[in-house]
């Protein structure tokens, strides 16, 4: 939603600073005031590479070159200047043969100061690309408050290692960045490397947010204090700690780690990755304020239907600018070319492209609304308009630049058509609308426009694993349960099964991995709307089997699933290891759950954020030494792909048995999985192995 009051903020402060149209029309009278800061940046700055930022104050129109250069190859090159503010060099006032001597000491003294503070508060001049001088923004009068002095007492959230105070650097206070900068990063490996590190940061907001909620709900019904919004907590808190990405520069273009697609529940988790900076306003640019040379320039907006004179037909968007809104979001007075709004013009003045996330409303999501990122767009014109409400609005066309993957947005609808209506847009492949034969809650599609194999209609689908009778009613713990009503309480035996504290949120999603998670069972009193019951209900999410040239047999996600969330259980026959070495004589396919990696670790791991976080080691598991015959009996868990870089982690769980040898493999969400996304799981396999094999490892 664009900020109504964007406009009220950003008064003019005087006539100097208040719009001129001829300056605008005027290409030539940009050559000092424009915005070309030359700067490179990454979040990680061993990673990135030196890429010159357009110098925009060379004009088509300019007829210089730099000095070496070719009349064929004529290169223009253009002089940054900033002006610095005015300050009145020293007069030493006319006085008397007594009263200057009697003052010369104290003259001094001050000439001496005033030539400090000139000094540190002057513009730094550095050496630029081209040999050009570019005068920067840090002046060097503001220096870096040394650690052991910027430390602050942080009160740990509750079970972290016996709630003791932490010693926590906090950061110094947040600004918003005065350069522009574009990031290169060059090879495959640097690119893969940085979508791991925005990965774990998304992983450690994830985690953070889904434990300030749990928190915060259990201090409201205990009458501890109102409940707060765990997104902006989250985001909040990962800034002081300085586990942002990307903030320190306004980055033009697209941002290393993200890619066109991924899905975003909240507007904080932009402001984390660097991806849009407003937690408000549609239009995110480098304000006048902020710039060295006055000009705002757009470097990102947010389309989320706040505006009713909006018109977005995907590659094309006619985007209207920010302001005149009341709280009611409908529009109350004209638009000015402010703000965001002149941002926008300056944008396409200078040709550069912006990053369009779109909010769009999806059932059965966390929020009432998620945020796909699109990609790059470039604007190519603009005009002022009488909107539908009668009043004057700016609006903006914008133009998907061509070659970039297909829009998030796009793909979500299309997923939506093909659960409800596949046939309708893909009228062939399909080998059956649901492998499971009604087993599972959901149907599970079978599709293959590959070849004719029909594969995993020949075995026996199960949507639980089978053990051994003789496993129910052993183990170290006895057949006992709480006692509880409707829903089970902090101090109840589950509770303390698991160390204290409940495994899930509210929503079912995965507070912190661990070792095992113990659910209520069927010994307890609980009902079945315990959110302790999470795993045993089964598949929720509708999945598809598919064949792919790349992986063999595959499975991809209809739904939109949350980070944290179940999936649903890795199913076949349990047998001793014994067994399996005989039954693998025949040729059965075995899978071995004690090899599978523990990136259960990873979730819920907050010792970037808390130094003193302490995962608990209870429960505790004895090394598993059991086998999965998948052979003959499984289900759609089977068909998933191994990956070094999964989606999905395994969570051992326990609830209608006891036998800590044998408990069931449950798979969950390592992060948010689009729709028509291929799901991946870490099988444990040797690196030389390739990811082509799904059922073995």
């Amino acid at each position: 939603m664009r900020n109504s009051s964007v406009d009220k903020l950003r008064q003019p402060r005087s006539n100097a600073n208040t719009l001129r149209p001829d300056p605008i029309r005027d290409p030539n009278s940009f050559r000092i005031r424009s915005p070309g800061v030359v700067s490179v940046f990454g979040s990680l700055g061993r990673m990135s590479t030196l890429l010159p930022f357009p110098d925009l104050n060379l004009m088509p129109d300019s007829q210089s070159s730099t000095a070496g250069t070719t009349a064929g190859d004529t290169v223009v090159t253009g002089k940054l200047e900033v002006k610095s503010e005015p300050i009145e060099e020293w007069q030493t006032p006319p006085s008397s043969t007594s009263d200057q001597s009697a003052n010369t000491d104290l003259i001094a003294e001050f000439i001496r100061i005033s030539e400090l503070f000139r000094s540190a508060f002057k513009p730094l001049q550095v050496k630029g690309l081209d040999g050009v001088s570019v005068y920067g923004l840090d002046s060097g009068a503001i220096v870096a408050v040394p650690e052991e002095e910027n430390r602050e007492l942080i009160e740990p959230p509750p079970g972290f290692k016996d709630n003791r105070v932490s010693t926590v650097v906090v950061s110094p206070k947040f600004e918003r960045p005065r350069e522009l900068a574009r990031i290169a990063i060059l090879g495959h490996e640097q690119r893969k490397e940085l979508r791991q590190v925005m990965k774990r940061t998304r992983m450690t907001y994830e985690s953070l947010r889904i434990h300030l909620m749990a928190e915060s709900m259990k201090n409201h019904v205990l009458g501890q204090g109102r409940r707060r919004r765990s997104d902006m907590a989250a985001a909040y808190i990962m800034r002081d700690r300085g586990l942002w990405l990307n903030y320190d520069k306004h980055i033009v273009g697209p941002v290393t780690g993200v890619e066109v697609g991924d899905i975003f529940f909240y507007r904080m988790e932009l402001c984390v990755l660097g991806l849009h900076g407003q937690t408000q306003a549609g239009i995110d640019c480098l304000t006048a304020e902020r710039s060295a040379t006055g000009e705002p320039i757009a470097t990102s907006i947010v389309v989320s239907g706040g505006y009713e004179d909006d018109e977005d037909t995907g590659d094309v968007l006619v985007y209207t600018g920010h302001g005149g809104q009341d709280h009611q979001h409908k529009q109350c007075d004209n638009q000015r070319l402010v703000g965001g709004n002149l941002g926008m013009e300056r944008s396409m003045h200078y040709g550069i492209e912006v990053r369009v996330i779109r909010g769009i409303k999806y059932e059965n999501s966390i929020s009432s609304k998620v945020y796909v990122y699109d990609g790059l767009y470039k604007i190519v014109d603009w005009w002022f308009a009488v909107g539908k409400s009668g009043f004057g609005v700016f609006k903006f066309r914008l133009v998907r630049i061509e070659g970039q993957p297909m829009m998030g947005s796009a793909v979500m609808r299309f997923a939506q058509t093909l659960r409800n209506k596949p046939l309708m847009v893909r009228p062939t492949g399909y080998v059956s609308f649901d492998l499971s034969n009604k087993k599972e809650n959901v149907p599970v599609f079978l599709y293959n426009d590959v070849d004719g194999d029909q594969e995993p209609r020949h075995y026996e689908y199960i949507a639980k694993a089978v053990f051994p009778p003789g496993i129910f009613g052993q183990g170290g713990i006895s057949r006992t349960g709480c006692e509880c009503k409707l829903s089970c309480t902090d101090d109840c035996l589950c509770a303390r099964k698991n160390g204290g504290e409940f495994a899930y949120d509210d929503n079912g999603h995965l507070l912190k991995g661990k070792h095992v998670v113990f659910e209520c069972g069927e010994f307890c009193t609980c009902g079945p709307s315990c959110k302790s019951r999470v795993t045993q209900k089964g598949l929720r999410n509708r999945l598809e089997v598919f064949r792919s040239k790349e992986t063999g047999w595959g499975v991809r996600t209809l739904d939109l699933i949350e980070a944290g969330a179940f999936i649903c259980e890795y199913a076949g026959v349990v047998v001793t290891r014994l067994q399996a070495e005989i039954l693998s004589m025949n040729g059965d396919v075995m899978v071995y759950p004690g090899r599978f990696t523990d990136q259960w670790r990873n979730w819920g791991d907050l010792s970037q954020v808390y130094p003193d976080f302490v995962r608990p080691n209870y429960p505790s598991l004895p090394p598993l030494d059991f086998s999965m015959d998948v052979s003959r009996m499984r289900n759609v868990a089977c068909y998933i792909s191994h990956s070094k870089e999964p989606n999905v982690m395994v969570q051992f769980v326990l609830h209608d048995h006891n036998h800590l040898m044998f408990p069931r493999v449950m798979l969950f969400a390592l992060e948010n999985i689009s729709p028509l996304a291929e799901l991946s799981l870490d099988y444990g396999l040797a690196d030389e192995v390739n990811g082509k094999l799904a059922i073995c490892n």
